[in-house]
């Protein structure tokens, strides 16, 4: 059964919880392979920055998947981990940013907008994504 739209300006929602410790695992056994495969240059010289980095690349990474899930198509049909971003504005809220495959797929939906927010504590980070118009 098909559910009512509550919003029609939300397009998208997408949320991810991630392991900390899976990241911090990944950075051991990969190092800047695993990095430049999945963030941006901005996103990991802001998490090296931190004292905890790992738990820093996990709250990117959980919003990189949120984001995903929002546009609907995961990390394939030209999106892959680098298609989207972490930035931070002046106040430190994270502002999500995309390439221009990432833009194709929001334009084809008619959506005009990506906003984040994301969490972390010591063991998960999580993220949730809002896609709308």
């Amino acid at each position: 059964m098909d559910q009512p739209e509550l919003n029609p300006s939300i397009i998208g929602v997408g949320i991810d919880l991630a392991d900390v410790a899976r990241i911090d695992s990944m950075l051991k056994k990969y190092g800047n392979a695993f990095l430049e495969k999945t963030f941006a240059e901005c996103e990991i010289l802001y998490c090296k920055k931190r004292a905890f980095p790992a738990m820093h690349f996990a709250a990117r990474f959980a919003a990189k998947e949120a984001a995903v899930k929002a546009l609907g198509t995961g990390f394939c049909g030209g999106i892959n981990p680098k298609s989207v971003w972490i930035e931070n504005d002046g106040l430190g809220a994270p502002i999500a940013r995309f390439d221009s495959a990432f833009q194709s797929k929001m334009d084809a939906l008619g959506a005009k907008k990506l906003c984040v927010s994301i969490t972390h504590l010591k063991d998960y980070a999580q993220a949730i994504a809002i896609i709308s118009r």
